[in-house]
């Protein structure tokens, strides 16, 4: 069960997507331009370039209407590259959200042109129930 945490706005600007998350203590959410639910996370990862060996992105996490449970994802592209982990999490957490929403609104349009994601192909091929 959730519990209601006080912004606390002296943890950062709460109009970036990394002082969001300190200021509210929470993963920002947004709802995308196909009218899913979306939480997003900043994730690290080491990269095998020695020049750059940190990058971080964005993972949104798409959430079944009605249900707290994880439906799909997206994930945007490499945004910035680091020499450490946290330096990298901190490029990436310095975006605007206006920003934030427009990258995901993106990656809705690209996957709607793409077609289906290949997990719903995937259950198709099973059997399985929409």
């Amino acid at each position: 069960m959730g519990q209601f945490l006080p912004a606390d706005h002296s943890r950062g600007d709460a109009n970036t997507i990394g002082g969001y998350m300190a200021v509210h203590s929470r993963p920002a959410a947004f709802e995308g331009r196909d009218g899913s639910s979306y939480s997003v996370e900043i994730v690290a990862d080491e990269t095998d370039d020695p020049a750059r060996p940190f990058a971080a992105y964005l993972l949104f996490v798409r959430w079944r209407e009605g249900d707290p449970v994880a439906a799909g994802h997206l994930e945007t592209d490499y945004l910035d590259y680091a020499e450490s982990e946290a330096e990298a999490l901190a490029k990436v957490g310095a975006m605007q959200l206006s920003e934030v929403r427009s990258a995901l609104d993106s990656l809705i349009a690209e996957r709607s042109a793409g077609g289906r994601p290949w997990w719903e192909a995937m259950r198709d091929e099973r059997g399985e129930e929409q």
